[in-house]
């Protein structure tokens, strides 16, 4: 027989055991500490609930706002219904606005061109005056209005050479007047002189006339460049002063200027100032170009020392060359004023002089044996150019009140002979004496005294 009683015992022992476990439960689940942690997450519960309360408000979107931003939302997304039109109609044509022009690039050239088309008035010229009586009067006027003395030679010879060449290159020993000289001319003519101080650094023409600036859309224009615009609308003569003309290189800064004074047609003389053309820019400026007025004359001054470049034969070739080498003794002049002289009375007094007063033929052969001569020693020739600036220079000399012989002495000695400079200087010393004998045959004994002076120097220097 089964004994259950041990069992019966078991059962009831764990049955006791639960109660008490779920009597301990009960105790502590209705004790304060129970209570007070329920209580505090009740608490909790309620606070967070608030805060989700206020989150909620804070964040609720206005109603028309929300509304603005759906019906914008329909624009983009939904295509508008339009209602057919009872008749086609043609599209309407958007009127472009134009550009805006541009602002002026040039302040100084537009500024002439309107004071030259509404106050300049032609003056009255002295048509009447001859180059012998021009140079009378300008020695005159350089003494008694500026207290300058010239040699009348020296000024006979500066008035010719400025018919010779645009382009004037004055040389010699340091205060002798060769800036003041052409400054003078200047004054004489009622035409104020524009002196262009050349600076060492200077490689281009933009140095002389100026240069576009691309930051500023405005082109920084020079006193040079608005002259030589200005000369463009009248015929009188602007003298130009490039002072220390070799303290920089002028086969640089001036190359442009000298390869269209070669040309022979002045009309087809045109300097590069800008690479384009606007619609506001000058009048004168045509694509971009200013044509090389033929009514300027540019007279560059120089000394030879440490602190300058020699001047080559390209420039030398295509100047006239005034030598002032001593100051002229004081005088008593009279109170004499300017002159008003066209550029075309100017060229009509140089076809004038050169009609009446030809190169002789008997000198033309003196010249072209001492050509032979040199050639023939010195393996050096005057070339077609150098010709014809003296066939061109004596006739005026002698307009001017000079003589033939002296003033063929004055160009051979500054053109020719100075090609010597060049060769060895041991040889020419050699050569020296037969060379001045030569010209003593040629010309007469003592007849050429300015080439003989200068083959004496070469000699020295040697």
């Amino acid at each position: 027989m089964l004994n259950l009683v041990p069992w019966s015992l078991s059962l009831h022992s764990l049955t006791a055991e639960s109660a008490g476990i779920w009597d301990s439960i009960w105790n502590f689940l209705s004790g304060p500490l129970f209570i007070g942690i329920y209580a505090f997450l009740l608490l909790v519960a309620v606070i967070l609930l608030i805060g989700f309360v206020l989150a909620g408000e804070r964040n609720r979107p206005d109603p028309e706002a929300l509304q603005e931003c759906l019906d914008k939302l329909n624009e983009l997304s939904l295509p508008q219904r339009q209602p057919a039109p009872a008749e086609p109609t043609a599209a309407p044509v958007r009127e472009e606005e134009p550009p805006k022009p541009k602002a002026p690039r040039f302040y100084m050239l537009n500024a002439t061109d309107e004071r030259m088309t509404t106050e300049w008035r032609t003056p009255a010229y002295d048509h009447g005056i001859q180059f012998d009586e021009l140079c009378a009067r300008f020695r005159n006027f350089c003494a008694s209005r500026l207290g300058l003395y010239y040699d009348i030679a020296d000024i006979r010879r500066f008035i010719a050479g400025l018919t010779v060449s645009h382009l004037m290159v004055m040389q010699g020993m340091s205060g002798t007047g060769k800036t003041s000289l052409a400054y003078a001319f200047g004054e004489f003519l009622q035409n104020q002189t524009v002196i262009v101080p050349i600076q060492p650094m200077w490689k281009e023409r933009t140095d002389m006339i100026g240069y576009y600036n691309e930051f500023t859309k405005r082109f920084n224009e020079t006193v040079l460049l608005q002259k030589m615009y200005e000369a463009n609308y009248n015929d009188e003569m602007y003298v130009t002063v490039l002072d220390e003309m070799n303290i920089a290189r002028v086969e640089y800064y001036f190359a442009e200027f000298l390869s269209l004074l070669e040309i022979p047609d002045p009309e087809k003389r045109y300097l590069d100032v800008v690479s384009d053309e606007w619609e506001n820019d000058p009048k004168k400026l045509k694509n971009g170009q200013l044509r090389l007025p033929t009514n300027m004359w540019f007279m560059g001054t120089v000394n030879n020392d440490d602190s300058t470049f020699a001047i080559s034969d390209k420039v030398y070739d295509r100047a006239m060359v005034m030598n002032l080498d001593s100051k002229a003794v004081r005088f008593e002049a009279p109170p004499t004023n300017g002159v008003k002289i066209s550029a075309g009375h100017w060229e009509k007094l140089t076809r004038q002089a050169r009609e009446d007063y030809a190169l002789t033929e008997r000198n033309k052969r003196r010249i072209a044996a001492l050509d032979a001569y040199l050639i023939e020693n010195f393996r050096i020739t005057f070339g077609n150019r150098i010709m014809k600036q003296i066939t061109g220079y004596v006739p005026v000399c002698i307009a001017c009140g000079g003589k033939e012989l002296d003033a063929i002495d004055d160009i051979l000695s500054k053109k020719v002979l100075r090609k010597l400079e060049a060769q060895n200087p041991v040889y020419v010393k050699s050569m020296v004496p037969g060379l001045c004998g030569y010209l003593d045959e040629l010309f007469g004994t003592d007849r050429m005294p300015l080439c003989k002076e200068y083959l004496r120097r070469l000699e020295r220097s040697a």
